[in-house]
This record gives C-alpha cells, sequence and structure tokens, in this order.
C-alpha cells in the first residue's frame, strides 16, 4: 500500500452474465466492470464462451491496469459470446502480476472452467498443498486457482458443475463470493457468512450476477435480489435453481462492515441497506455523541461526503465543499519521490480556499488506517485559512488485521494500535478528534449481522495461526 494514501483496499469485483437471447456479452461486462473499477484498479479481464458454439470454447482477454486501458473497441467486438465473466482486482493475497488477474480459464478433463473471485480464504494454504501433493500444478499465487482446482475435482464424481461447485465450496474457510462459468451455465456463489456482496439482476432476456447493484445500474439491469450467505445459485436456460445447502443460522452471518463505510459506492445496496443511508447515519451518529462548536462540516471525497452530510444534518451545522478531487488520478500513477515538493495527497485533492478561510471546519473521513494521509489533509485546511480542523472518522479505531480481503496492515503499522486517540491528534494536527463508537455500527447496518474483527479482535470464525494475507506483509 501506498504510505501516501492511506486508504484501505478491497480484494475485488466480479461481474457475470448468460444473454438466452444469444447476443454478445463482452461489451455489457466491460461497462459492469468500469462500474466495480473502484473494487480494484490493478488488473482485470473477461472471459466469453457461445453457448451455441463449440462446446468449451473461451475466449479471454486479461491485463494489467484499469478497465478502459485493458480493452478497446476491437478487443471487445473479437469476444463472441452469450455468457461470460469479468473481474477487477487489487492484491490483498497474491503477487500484482498478469498471471494472477483474473478471470481464471480451467481446461479439465469434463470441459472448461471460468472462474473470477473476490474474497480470501484462510485455509488456501492447507488446500493448495493437498491438491500439489496429487499432482497439481499451479500458475498463479492466487486462492482462486485452488478453488477452480477443487471444483474440478469435484465435477471428477459429481453429476452436475453445480454440485461440484457446492462440495467444493463446503471445504472452503474464509469470505469468497464467486462467479463461475461453465459452457451452458452461469453460477454464483457466497461464502455462508456472506462476507462480501453479490447480487442478481436482470435484462430482457439476460441473468446478471455482480458485486454491486451498482453495476447493475450501469447496464441497464433491474436488480431481482442479493445471493443470500452460503447461496449457490445456477443460471442456465432451464431457469434460476437455487441450493441453500451451505447457509447457516443468520445471527452466525458475518457482512463485511467496511462495505458500508467506504468499499461499496455509495448507490449501491448491500442486502437491502442503503450503503448512503448507512453512512448518513454513522455521520448522525457522530454529531450526537461527538458534537463540537463550528461553521462548516465537510467530507473526504469520495466516502466522506455522506457522513459529513449526516452530521450536518444532525448537528445543524452547515454542509460545504472544502475538497476539490482530481478525476483523473487513479489510485496506481507515479508516485512523488519523499525529497520531491509534490504531494501525493495534493495531487489527489485541493482546497477550496473560500470555503474555509477564517472558519471553525469539521472534517469528516472514513478511517484513520498508519495516519499518513490525515496530516496532510489537516495541514491543508489550515493553509487555506481555517482557524479549528475537528476531525470525525466514521468508523471506530482499527486495532487488529482482517483476514476476509481487506488489506488492513500488521498492528505495529496501525497507528490506533501504538497511539491513544490524544495522541493520533497531535501527530495529525488537528484541534479534537473522535471516532464512531463501535456499539453504533449494529444501528448503522440496519441490524444485520457483521464482522466487527479489525475493530474489536472478535472474529466470526478462527483466524488462521500464521499471517496469510499477502505480500504487501513482507
Amino acid at each position: 500500500m501506498d504510505n501516501n494514501l492511506d486508504k484501505l483496499r478491497e480484494e475485488c469485483g466480479v461481474f457475470g452474465i448468460y444473454d438466452f437471447d444469444g447476443n454478445h456479452v463482452a461489451s455489457s461486462i466491460y461497462y459492469g466492470l468500469f462500474a466495480l473499477q473502484h473494487r480494484g484498479q490493478e488488473s482485470c479481464g473477461i472471459a466469453v464462451s457461445e453457448t451455441g458454439g463449440p462446446k468449451g470454447k473461451v475466449t479471454s482477454r486479461k491485463g494489467m491496469g484499469l478497465v478502459n486501458e485493458v480493452f478497446t473497441q476491437e478487443t471487445l467486438e473479437a469476444m463472441k459470446g452469450d455468457i461470460g465473466v469479468g473481474h477487477v482486482r487489487y492484491s490483498t493475497a497474491g503477487a500484482s502480476s498478469h498471471e494472477n488477474a483474473q478471470p481464471l480459464v480451467l481446461n479439465y478433463v469434463k470441459g472448461t472452467l471460468a472462474l473470477a473471485h473476490n474474497g480470501n480464504l484462510i485455509n488456501a494454504g492447507e488446500l493448495r498443498e493437498e491438491l500439489e501433493r496429487t499432482g497439481a500444478i499451479f500458475q498463479t499465487t492466487i486462492d482462486t486457482e485452488v478453488i477452480a482446482y477443487h471444483i474440478a475435482r469435484e465435477r471428477l464424481s459429481s453429476k452436475t458443475v453445480e454440485e461440484a461447485v457446492c462440495r467444493a465450496a463446503a471445504r472452503l474457510k474464509g469470505a469468497f463470493s464467486l462467479v463461475v462459468m461453465s459452457p451452458r451455465k452461469l453460477i454464483g456463489v457466497r461464502d455462508p457468512y456472506g462476507f462480501k456482496p453479490l447480487c442478481i439482476g436482470k435484462r430482457d432476456n439476460a441473468y446478471i450476477l455482480a458485486s454491486e447493484t451498482c453495476a447493475l445500474e450501469t447496464i441497464g439491469a433491474e436488480h431481482v435480489r442479493d445471493v443470500l450467505p452460503g447461496e449457490v445459485v445456477t443460471i442456465s436456460p432451464e431457469g434460476i435453481k437455487s441450493d441453500v445447502s451451505l447457509c447457516q443460522p443468520r445471527e452466525k452471518e458475518a457482512r463485511c462492515i467496511f462495505e458500508y463505510i467506504y468499499f461499496s459506492r455509495a448507490d449501491a445496496h448491500f442486502d437491502g441497506v442503503s450503503v448512503y443511508e448507512a453512512r448518513i447515519k454513522a455521520g448522525r451518529f457522530l454529531a450526537m455523541d461527538s458534537p463540537v462548536e463550528a461553521d462548516l462540516v465537510v467530507g473526504v471525497p469520495e466516502s466522506g461526503n455522506a457522513a459529513a452530510l449526516g452530521y450536518a444534518m444532525e448537528s445543524g451545522i452547515p454542509y460545504g465543499t472544502a475538497f476539490v478531487k482530481n478525476s483523473y488520478v487513479g489510485r496506481t500513477f507515479i508516485k512523488p519521490k519523499q525529497s520531491s515538493r509534490e504531494s501525493s495527497v495534493r495531487i489527489k485533492l485541493n482546497v477550496l480556499k473560500e470555503a474555509v478561510a477564517g472558519k471553525r471546519v469539521v472534517m469528516i473521513d472514513d478511517s484513520i488506517v498508519r495516519g499518513s494521509t490525515s496530516a496532510p489533509i489537516v495541514k491543508m485546511l489550515r493553509d487555506a485559512g481555517a482557524t479549528e480542523v475537528h476531525v470525525r472518522i466514521s468508523s471506530p479505531p482499527f486495532l487488529w488485521p482482517c483476514y476476509f480481503g481487506i488489506d488492513i496492515p500488521e498492528r505495529s503499522q496501525l497507528i490506533a494500535y501504538n497511539h491513544t486517540v490524544e495522541e493520533i491528534c497531535q501527530i495529525i494536527g488537528a484541534d479534537s478528534l473522535e471516532y464512531l463508537a463501535i456499539g453504533r455500527l449494529d444501528a448503522m447496518a440496519s441490524g444485520l449481522p457483521i464482522c466487527k474483527g479489525c475493530f474489536n479482535g472478535e472474529y466470526p470464525m478462527e483466524p488462521p495461526t500464521e499471517d496469510i494475507r499477502g505480500e504487501y506483509e513482507r
């Protein structure tokens, strides 16, 4: 992770579509991935197949970079197929390389599989070792290949591919939302805890699986419903079939709370809860629990904006815009050297001096990880003439690592693990600092069972005894 841009990163975004009218789907996958680009800017890929053509022939393309950098109109037009899957990736486990880009396409004795995965397995190492002992040779270092091999192996003794997927999924531990393409079926899987989102959409005579509802809206599809935690959904010409054998009691579910705080786009809905409304609630709770006298409430774009609006609504302090964001800077750009006067923060954000000069400002952000970004932003506000800067964070302090697909660094690098709130306030140069109370998270998620492990160290399943979270630790 770039120390200058002190933000958490998500594992991935997945997308799948099956058009029963036989229309080519590559361009729809492209626009779906475009809507999910915030979930991963490292690599992307698309794999398509013609269900009426030669069985098992898959056309795929993947590469490093953003969706509009990897795909052109010409490449999309050459990708013929009425069924397909797509993926955007940021690595939390497995190195950043072309080989690790998804979807993975697997040719085996029963045909082909194309697989896209969002999440992180905590037993990937033992599953990989088990396969290696029976002769498997791996081409990548990602969990997804382990999942694909287990599905292929289970398929040898299963009547259907969806049965093989169910049997393989039952052996997986951790977070996984999967989209699987076989020659004649599109399958969606969500882990029994429901860590990561996955939803079903429909457009004319086509069915879609996507990480977020905003991807459905982008291609003109309607949101049918969310895939249930533990559910396996099979889409075929015979219709949609559901297998809930992996489901468990609702109280054991554990959605990632950071989907509501930061990862998901504000216009998305996750298990029936509006991400925008969740962020508004977080801001309201901050205003109730941590009031301060001020003249203006501002959000750090983008995920801080809705929480800032909620704070303003509850406190009665005017809401305003203090930051102008450079929309053309992705999360991957040439970073200035330490000796350079250019700042990574200033390249991305500028302050509207007219908005903040002479004012007491409440600045709302979604999180503080290492603290390396908050200090420059507070300083920018002061340099622009703000007389006071009061920082409010719409999540509790990070104190523990995540094993389920978020690249929270090791505890020694977490500023809240090493410092008190008062010390952090001094480090970032704020007049005051307060975090969202952990007791407010349940209401923020409208009572849905959530995972709070990164805040309180209480995980929904036994965490691994060794760190399996990927190359960023090393």
